[in-house]
This record gives C-alpha cells, structure tokens and sequence, in this order.
C-alpha cells in the first residue's frame, strides 16, 4: 500500500491581515483628496504622487501574502516542497542522507530565511519542521503544522528503505 503526505499552509495570521489591511487603508483618504483636488494640487506637488507609489508597494504586498502558500508532498519515492511563488524542491530519498522531525526554535521570523543551523527554513508559521540533509551536505527545512503525521511518515518510509 502506498502511502503519502501533503501538506499546504498558508498565512492565516488575523493580526497579520489586520496589520496589511490597516496599512493599505492609510494612503487611501490622501489619494482621495488628491483626485478631489487633481487639477491645482497635482501640477504643484507629488505628495499625492508618493501616496500612490505607496499603495501600490502595499496592495502588492497584501497580494503577495494572499497567493504565498508552503506546499508539501512526501511519498515512498521523493519530497516535494513548493514555497510557491519563490522555490519549488524535489529531492528522491536516494539523495537524503537525515530527515528528522525537529524543533527549530525561531529563525528569526517566517518565510525562507537563510544561513540558519538548519540550512535555507521555509516555513509559514510555527517552529516544527522537517529537517532534511542531502548526501551532498547541503541542507533545508521543511515548516509543519502537521508534525506528528509528517514524523509518522517518515520514519514509516526511512525504516521501508533501509
């Protein structure tokens, strides 16, 4: 019987969507006031102008934080991680020297952060993940919020292949 793991987070953090939505909403009342006043506001100053640009910056921002999603797949044959839109990593097991389940602690926030103990984090929340080194000394770790079915897997898959 073949058996997986899979795994999609995402950024749910309401202090975090409070946070971006507050944010976004702030250059909302000048940019009003500057399409309310365009003719003699807009030809002698770009404040407005600054508004824009930063609205833009922010909306973009909200946007990345919407679509940012930690995906991940283990199978009998391979990891698959997708930290979409940033990196995609497909490693077989051949090429895994450890994968343990570990407490990384903090990494100094979420996200990919890199130069860490563990290599190059990717994470989305939480301080649980799967700490992977390859046969070629290079290492990563994967986020969970799913810690005990991802610990059961492994073990389930490295104990089959050894």
């Amino acid at each position: 019987m073949k058996r997986s793991f899979t795994e999609e987070q995402k950024f749910t953090r309401w202090w975090l969507w409070i946070i971006l939505i507050g944010i976004g909403v702030l250059p909302i009342f000048p940019i009003f006031k500057q399409v309310s006043n365009e003719v003699e506001v807009a030809s002698e100053n770009s404040f407005g102008f600054a508004f824009i640009i930063f609205s833009v910056i922010i909306y973009g921002l909200i946007a990345l934080f919407l679509v940012v999603k930690l995906k991940t797949e283990i199978n009998q044959n391979e990891i698959r991680m997708s930290f979409f839109p940033f990196v995609k990593k497909q490693v077989g097991w051949s090429e895994i020297k450890t994968a343990e389940v570990v407490n990384y602690g903090f990494v100094g926030g979420w996200g990919i952060r890199l130069g860490t103990a563990y290599g190059t984090v990717y994470n989305i929340k939480g301080n649980k993940g799967l700490a992977i080194e390859l046969t070629n000394g290079k290492k990563f770790l994967i986020g969970t919020q799913k810690e005990t079915e991802m610990k059961k897997m492994v073990e389930e898959i490295r104990s089959q292949n050894s």
